[in-house]
């Protein structure tokens, strides 16, 4: 290492010596020769101390400008052999938690782009099916020989096709505005009563048709939330119990205010949930294996996400004899 292509050291070594050179002059002219001798030689002591530490100094910084250097190209952490008390060590323990701070970044980052990645496939294994659909029945609707109920019913599928399609598409919409955190939530006092009203009055005539008794006791439970959100999620709960729940079956939905939470629990009567099933329900596209050819494996998810963004929890459990059951707790602080 050669010290003298630092700029700051010349400059800092040339007033030195300018200073020693006065000094002596000065000595020289008020003294004697000895006086100045002796002042030349400790002023000589003290420009080579300083310009061996100088040169440590350096060489410690050079020797840590390569390490950085390493850690950019590949290197996994950050080390310097000779890392004492000090400011380079400051700054080498400084620059040794960015290094694990980037890199955890960097990971993070990898990761959401492999989410992001495997959302993006599902989400076009998705879309395929209904186009899939839609592509043949439009092509058996262009048949001449096509008859007056035939085409009825393609109408019908097409029908079905496009609003599975404008479901799935809402759905991603609030997805991506949840993890985005755009959503501007109006939090305020609601009565469970409330939301369950509104989340269960469009699935009151499939439950009808399909002979379900609908319970809903939640007292003057009460929690802070968003109406329109919170419906959402637990409407998505109560659709999925539809759609699991035999004729004949029951739902039920009872509420509990405590001083640290408002607990919601939905039960119904089907056929409960598959113990492999259970720690994957919430898991964005996952279909279970009793789930509806109509399902999309989203509607969970996004429950979970409402849920989570009012700092709530859900759990998903199976109940005796028979029957599945959702847990959400609303709480009233930040857990």
């Amino acid at each position: 290492m050669n010290i003298w292509k630092n700029a700051k050291f010349r400059w800092c070594f040339c007033i030195m010596v300018m200073a020693s050179l006065v000094c002596d002059l000065t000595i020289l002219f008020l003294y004697d020769k000895r006086a100045a001798l002796i002042a030349l030689i400790a002023e000589a002591v003290c420009i080579s101390v300083f310009g061996s530490y100088t040169m440590v100094r350096l060489k410690d910084i050079a020797e840590l400008s390569d390490e950085v250097d390493k850690v950019l190209h590949g290197k996994e952490e950050l080390t310097i052999r000779n890392a004492k008390e000090g400011e380079l060590y400051i700054l080498y323990s400084e620059l040794r938690k960015m290094t694990v701070r980037l890199r955890s970044q960097a990971e993070t980052s990898d990761k959401d782009r492999l989410r992001m990645s495997k959302a993006l496939a599902d989400i076009s294994h998705q879309l395929r099916t209904p186009l899939t659909a839609m592509n043949l029945t439009v092509n058996l609707l262009s048949d001449d020989g096509a008859d007056s109920d035939n085409y009825r019913k393609h109408i019908h599928e097409l029908k079905d096709s496009l609003a599975r399609m404008e479901n799935l598409t809402e759905a991603l919409l609030k997805i991506a505005k949840l993890d985005s955190g755009t959503v501007a939530f109006i939090k305020k006092q609601i009565n469970v009563s409330d939301v369950i009203e509104k989340a269960a009055e469009p699935l009151l005539i499939p439950m009808e048709l399909k002979g379900i008794a609908f319970d809903a006791s939640c007292g003057d439970a009460a929690f802070i939330g968003d109406r329109e959100w919170c419906a959402e999620a637990l409407g998505n709960l109560i659709k999925n119990c539809v759609e699991h729940t035999p004729s004949g079956g029951t739902i039920s939905v009872r509420a509990e205010e405590t001083a640290i939470f408002t607990e919601v629990v939905i039960t119904d009567t089907g056929e409960g949930f598959k113990e492999s099933d259970l720690p994957h329900l919430f898991e964005r596209f996952y279909r279970g294996e009793n789930a509806s050819s109509q399902s999309i494996g989203i509607g969970l998810a996004l429950s979970r996400d409402i849920i989570k963004a009012h700092n709530g929890t859900i759990k998903a459990s199976n109940t005796r004899p028979h029957g599945a059951e959702f847990t959400v707790r609303f709480y009233k602080r930040v857990i």
